[in-house]
Protein backbone atom coordinates (compact mmCIF):
# COMPACT_ATOMS: atom_id res chain seq x y z
CA UNK A 1 0.00 0.00 0.00
CA UNK A 2 2.85 2.44 0.90
CA UNK A 3 4.58 1.75 -2.39
CA UNK A 4 1.39 2.40 -4.31
CA UNK A 5 0.75 5.61 -2.37
CA UNK A 6 4.30 6.79 -2.98
CA UNK A 7 3.94 6.23 -6.70
CA UNK A 8 0.71 8.24 -6.74
CA UNK A 9 2.32 11.13 -4.87
CA UNK A 10 5.34 11.25 -7.18
CA UNK A 11 3.15 11.08 -10.26
CA UNK A 12 1.01 13.93 -8.95
CA UNK A 13 4.06 16.09 -8.23
CA UNK A 14 5.43 15.57 -11.73
CA UNK A 15 2.04 16.30 -13.24
CA UNK A 16 1.88 19.58 -11.33
CA UNK A 17 4.97 20.96 -13.08
CA UNK A 18 3.43 21.46 -16.53
CA UNK A 19 0.09 22.43 -15.00
CA UNK A 20 1.68 25.20 -12.97
CA UNK A 21 3.63 26.34 -16.00
CA UNK A 22 0.47 26.47 -18.06
CA UNK A 23 -1.56 28.31 -15.42
CA UNK A 24 1.22 30.85 -14.96
CA UNK A 25 1.38 31.86 -18.60
CA UNK A 26 -2.19 31.56 -19.85
CA UNK A 27 -2.87 35.25 -19.26
CA UNK A 28 0.42 36.34 -20.78
CA UNK A 29 0.03 34.28 -23.96
CA UNK A 30 -3.52 34.13 -25.23
CA UNK A 31 -2.49 33.09 -28.75
CA UNK A 32 -2.40 29.39 -27.97
CA UNK A 33 -0.21 27.22 -30.11
CA UNK A 34 2.30 29.40 -31.94
CA UNK A 35 1.11 27.31 -34.87
CA UNK A 36 2.04 29.90 -37.48
CA UNK A 37 5.75 29.48 -36.68
CA UNK A 38 5.89 25.76 -37.34
CA UNK A 39 5.77 23.37 -40.26
CA UNK A 40 7.79 21.07 -42.46
CA UNK A 41 11.45 21.77 -41.72
CA UNK A 42 13.29 18.83 -43.27
CA UNK A 43 14.29 18.46 -46.00
CA UNK A 44 14.44 22.09 -47.12
CA UNK A 45 11.55 22.53 -49.58
CA UNK A 46 12.47 25.93 -50.96
CA UNK A 47 12.60 27.65 -53.43
CA UNK A 48 9.16 26.79 -54.81
CA UNK A 49 8.68 26.43 -58.57
CA UNK A 50 5.00 27.15 -59.17
CA UNK A 51 5.41 26.55 -62.91
CA UNK A 52 5.45 22.76 -62.44
CA UNK A 53 2.22 22.70 -60.41
CA UNK A 54 -1.32 22.53 -61.88
CA UNK A 55 -3.32 25.73 -61.39
CA UNK A 56 -6.06 23.85 -59.54
CA UNK A 57 -3.52 22.74 -56.93
CA UNK A 58 -2.16 26.28 -56.58
CA UNK A 59 -5.69 27.61 -56.09
CA UNK A 60 -6.45 25.00 -53.44
CA UNK A 61 -3.26 25.84 -51.53
CA UNK A 62 -4.16 29.54 -51.67
CA UNK A 63 -7.62 28.91 -50.20
CA UNK A 64 -6.27 26.76 -47.35
CA UNK A 65 -3.55 29.32 -46.56
CA UNK A 66 -6.03 32.21 -46.59
CA UNK A 67 -8.29 30.37 -44.14
CA UNK A 68 -5.40 29.36 -41.90
CA UNK A 69 -2.82 32.16 -41.80
CA UNK A 70 -5.02 35.05 -40.73
CA UNK A 71 -2.44 37.56 -39.58
CA UNK A 72 -0.93 39.06 -42.69
CA UNK A 73 -0.20 38.56 -46.37
CA UNK A 74 3.32 37.32 -45.69
CA UNK A 75 2.06 34.49 -43.46
CA UNK A 76 -0.56 33.50 -46.01
CA UNK A 77 2.00 33.32 -48.80
CA UNK A 78 4.49 31.43 -46.63
CA UNK A 79 1.94 28.76 -45.76
CA UNK A 80 0.82 28.45 -49.40
CA UNK A 81 4.47 28.05 -50.41
CA UNK A 82 4.93 25.24 -47.88
CA UNK A 83 1.85 23.43 -49.18
CA UNK A 84 3.01 23.71 -52.80
CA UNK A 85 6.54 22.66 -51.86
CA UNK A 86 5.22 19.56 -50.11
CA UNK A 87 3.10 18.77 -53.18
CA UNK A 88 6.14 19.01 -55.45
CA UNK A 89 8.07 16.69 -53.13
CA UNK A 90 5.20 14.22 -52.84
CA UNK A 91 4.17 14.02 -56.50
CA UNK A 92 7.35 12.12 -57.34
CA UNK A 93 6.84 9.59 -54.53
CA UNK A 94 4.39 6.84 -53.69
CA UNK A 95 4.63 7.29 -49.92
CA UNK A 96 5.32 10.32 -47.75
CA UNK A 97 6.48 9.62 -44.19
CA UNK A 98 5.85 12.48 -41.77
CA UNK A 99 7.91 12.37 -38.58
CA UNK A 100 6.85 13.93 -35.24
CA UNK A 101 9.69 14.05 -32.73
CA UNK A 102 9.39 13.64 -28.98
CA UNK A 103 10.29 16.16 -26.32
CA UNK A 104 9.15 19.66 -27.19
CA UNK A 105 8.80 18.78 -30.85
CA UNK A 106 11.58 20.79 -32.44
CA UNK A 107 14.12 18.05 -33.16
CA UNK A 108 14.98 17.07 -36.72
CA UNK A 109 15.50 13.41 -37.52
CA UNK A 110 19.27 13.77 -37.30
CA UNK A 111 18.83 14.60 -33.61
CA UNK A 112 16.86 11.41 -32.98
CA UNK A 113 19.24 8.63 -34.08
CA UNK A 114 17.01 5.78 -32.91
CA UNK A 115 14.10 6.94 -35.01
CA UNK A 116 16.37 7.98 -37.86
CA UNK A 117 17.29 4.29 -38.16
CA UNK A 118 13.59 3.31 -38.04
CA UNK A 119 12.75 5.75 -40.81
CA UNK A 120 15.54 4.32 -42.96
CA UNK A 121 14.24 0.84 -42.21
CA UNK A 122 10.72 1.81 -43.24
CA UNK A 123 11.99 3.31 -46.48
CA UNK A 124 14.09 0.24 -47.20
CA UNK A 125 11.13 -2.10 -46.71
CA UNK A 126 8.90 0.09 -48.86
CA UNK A 127 11.52 0.10 -51.60
CA UNK A 128 11.57 -3.70 -51.59
CA UNK A 129 7.80 -3.59 -52.05
CA UNK A 130 8.18 -1.31 -55.05
CA UNK A 131 7.33 2.00 -53.37
CA UNK A 132 9.34 5.20 -53.65
CA UNK A 133 9.20 7.22 -50.42
CA UNK A 134 10.36 10.46 -48.82
CA UNK A 135 10.59 11.54 -45.17
CA UNK A 136 9.33 14.98 -44.14
CA UNK A 137 9.96 16.28 -40.63
CA UNK A 138 7.03 18.05 -38.97
CA UNK A 139 8.52 20.53 -36.51
CA UNK A 140 5.68 21.51 -34.20
CA UNK A 141 7.64 23.96 -32.02
CA UNK A 142 9.67 26.99 -33.04
CA UNK A 143 12.63 28.46 -31.19
CA UNK A 144 12.48 30.74 -28.17
CA UNK A 145 10.71 30.89 -24.83
CA UNK A 146 7.38 31.95 -26.33
CA UNK A 147 7.35 28.89 -28.60
CA UNK A 148 8.11 26.59 -25.67
CA UNK A 149 5.27 28.15 -23.68
CA UNK A 150 3.00 27.63 -26.67
CA UNK A 151 3.97 23.96 -26.88
CA UNK A 152 3.23 23.43 -23.18
CA UNK A 153 -0.19 25.01 -23.56
CA UNK A 154 -0.94 23.10 -26.77
CA UNK A 155 0.13 19.78 -25.25
CA UNK A 156 -2.03 20.37 -22.19
CA UNK A 157 -5.02 20.97 -24.49
CA UNK A 158 -4.17 18.05 -26.84
CA UNK A 159 -2.95 20.28 -29.68
CA UNK A 160 -6.09 22.11 -30.87
CA UNK A 161 -4.19 24.46 -33.24
CA UNK A 162 -1.15 22.42 -34.17
CA UNK A 163 -3.36 19.44 -34.87
CA UNK A 164 -5.36 21.55 -37.32
CA UNK A 165 -2.12 22.66 -38.98
CA UNK A 166 -0.87 19.12 -39.54
CA UNK A 167 -4.26 17.76 -40.61
CA UNK A 168 -4.66 20.54 -43.21
CA UNK A 169 -1.26 19.68 -44.67
CA UNK A 170 -2.09 15.99 -44.89
CA UNK A 171 -5.55 16.54 -46.34
CA UNK A 172 -4.10 18.88 -48.95
CA UNK A 173 -1.70 16.16 -50.12
CA UNK A 174 -4.23 13.33 -50.13
CA UNK A 175 -6.84 15.41 -51.96
CA UNK A 176 -4.45 16.65 -54.64
CA UNK A 177 -2.62 13.32 -54.97
CA UNK A 178 -5.30 10.59 -54.61
CA UNK A 179 -2.81 7.75 -55.19
CA UNK A 180 -0.42 8.96 -52.49
CA UNK A 181 -0.09 7.11 -49.18
CA UNK A 182 1.02 8.91 -46.04
CA UNK A 183 2.53 7.35 -42.91
CA UNK A 184 2.36 9.71 -39.93
CA UNK A 185 5.03 8.63 -37.45
CA UNK A 186 5.76 9.77 -33.92
CA UNK A 187 7.95 9.04 -30.94
CA UNK A 188 7.27 9.65 -27.24
CA UNK A 189 5.31 12.90 -26.77
CA UNK A 190 5.11 13.15 -30.57
CA UNK A 191 2.75 10.18 -30.51
CA UNK A 192 0.04 12.29 -28.90
CA UNK A 193 -0.42 14.61 -31.88
CA UNK A 194 0.11 11.64 -34.22
CA UNK A 195 -2.67 9.71 -32.49
CA UNK A 196 -4.99 12.73 -32.64
CA UNK A 197 -4.24 13.07 -36.38
CA UNK A 198 -5.31 9.47 -36.94
CA UNK A 199 -8.46 10.05 -34.93
CA UNK A 200 -9.33 13.02 -37.14
CA UNK A 201 -8.46 11.20 -40.37
CA UNK A 202 -9.93 7.81 -39.52
CA UNK A 203 -12.10 7.93 -42.65
CA UNK A 204 -9.13 8.68 -44.92
CA UNK A 205 -7.78 5.33 -46.26
CA UNK A 206 -4.63 7.00 -47.60
CA UNK A 207 -3.26 7.74 -44.10
CA UNK A 208 -1.43 5.29 -41.80
CA UNK A 209 0.55 5.66 -38.58
CA UNK A 210 3.54 4.12 -36.79
CA UNK A 211 4.22 5.21 -33.20
CA UNK A 212 6.61 4.26 -30.40
CA UNK A 213 6.72 4.99 -26.67
CA UNK A 214 3.39 6.74 -26.06
CA UNK A 215 3.35 8.69 -22.75
CA UNK A 216 1.55 6.90 -19.92
CA UNK A 217 -1.01 9.70 -19.48
CA UNK A 218 -2.34 9.42 -23.04
CA UNK A 219 -4.58 6.57 -24.12
CA UNK A 220 -4.36 5.53 -27.76
CA UNK A 221 -7.42 5.67 -29.97
CA UNK A 222 -6.41 2.15 -31.16
CA UNK A 223 -7.69 2.85 -34.64
CA UNK A 224 -7.15 0.79 -37.75
CA UNK A 225 -4.10 1.50 -39.91
CA UNK A 226 -2.06 2.28 -36.79
CA UNK A 227 0.92 0.49 -35.25
CA UNK A 228 1.75 1.43 -31.66
CA UNK A 229 4.86 -0.07 -30.05
CA UNK A 230 5.24 0.51 -26.30
CA UNK A 231 7.81 -2.19 -25.70
CA UNK A 232 11.12 -2.33 -27.55
CA UNK A 233 11.55 -6.02 -26.77
CA UNK A 234 14.59 -5.40 -24.59
CA UNK A 235 12.87 -4.14 -21.45
CA UNK A 236 9.62 -2.53 -20.35
CA UNK A 237 9.30 1.13 -21.35
CA UNK A 238 9.17 2.85 -17.95
CA UNK A 239 7.78 6.06 -19.46
CA UNK A 240 4.97 4.42 -21.41
CA UNK A 241 3.95 2.28 -18.45
CA UNK A 242 4.23 5.09 -15.90
CA UNK A 243 6.98 3.59 -13.74
CA UNK A 244 7.83 6.98 -12.25
CA UNK A 245 9.71 5.73 -9.15
CA UNK A 246 12.18 3.78 -11.31
CA UNK A 247 12.70 6.76 -13.61
CA UNK A 248 13.41 9.11 -10.70
CA UNK A 249 15.66 6.63 -8.90
CA UNK A 250 17.78 5.95 -11.97
CA UNK A 251 17.99 9.68 -12.73
CA UNK A 252 19.11 10.62 -9.20
CA UNK A 253 21.72 7.84 -9.19
CA UNK A 254 23.09 9.25 -12.43
CA UNK A 255 23.28 12.76 -10.95
CA UNK A 256 25.45 11.48 -8.11
CA UNK A 257 27.73 9.61 -10.48
CA UNK A 258 26.76 6.07 -9.57
CA UNK A 259 27.74 3.67 -12.31
CA UNK A 260 24.76 1.87 -13.85
CA UNK A 261 26.37 -0.62 -16.26
CA UNK A 262 23.23 -2.68 -16.82
CA UNK A 263 20.85 0.24 -17.36
CA UNK A 264 18.78 0.07 -20.50
CA UNK A 265 18.90 3.27 -22.60
CA UNK A 266 16.11 5.82 -22.68
CA UNK A 267 15.44 9.35 -21.46
CA UNK A 268 12.90 12.17 -21.45
CA UNK A 269 13.90 15.72 -22.45
CA UNK A 270 17.56 14.58 -22.39
CA UNK A 271 17.83 14.71 -18.59
CA UNK A 272 15.20 12.42 -17.05
CA UNK A 273 16.24 8.83 -17.49
CA UNK A 274 13.57 6.37 -18.59
CA UNK A 275 14.93 2.84 -19.10
CA UNK A 276 13.27 1.11 -22.05
CA UNK A 277 12.12 4.37 -23.62
CA UNK A 278 14.44 3.88 -26.57
CA UNK A 279 13.51 2.51 -29.98
CA UNK A 280 15.77 1.67 -32.87
CA UNK A 281 15.69 -0.50 -35.99
CA UNK A 282 18.33 -2.71 -34.37
CA UNK A 283 15.79 -4.14 -31.92
CA UNK A 284 14.05 -7.24 -33.35
CA UNK A 285 10.69 -6.39 -31.75
CA UNK A 286 10.77 -3.01 -33.47
CA UNK A 287 11.71 -4.04 -37.00
CA UNK A 288 9.59 -7.21 -36.93
CA UNK A 289 6.52 -5.24 -35.85
CA UNK A 290 7.09 -2.54 -38.48
CA UNK A 291 7.74 -5.02 -41.29
CA UNK A 292 4.59 -6.98 -40.43
CA UNK A 293 2.56 -3.77 -40.37
CA UNK A 294 3.88 -2.64 -43.74
CA UNK A 295 3.24 -6.03 -45.34
CA UNK A 296 -0.32 -6.11 -44.00
CA UNK A 297 -1.14 -2.61 -45.22
CA UNK A 298 0.97 -2.08 -48.32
Amino acid sequence: MNKKLGKMVITALIALIPLLAVSGVLLAYSDVGMAKDIGIQEPALYPVDYSVVPQAVIDKAAVIAANYADNGEEKVQSFADELIASYIEAQNNDVIIIFNSGGLGWNLTEKTPGWASILKGIQSELQEMGYKSQVLNYRRTGSGVKAVVGEIIEAARLYPKKLDDLVWRIEFLTETLPDLKIIVTGESTGTVITDKVMERLKENPQVYSIQTGMPFWHKSSTLERTLLINNNGICVDTFSYGDIPTMLWITVKGWFGFDIPDENPGNILSWLRAPGHHYTWEYPNVYNSVIEFLKNNF
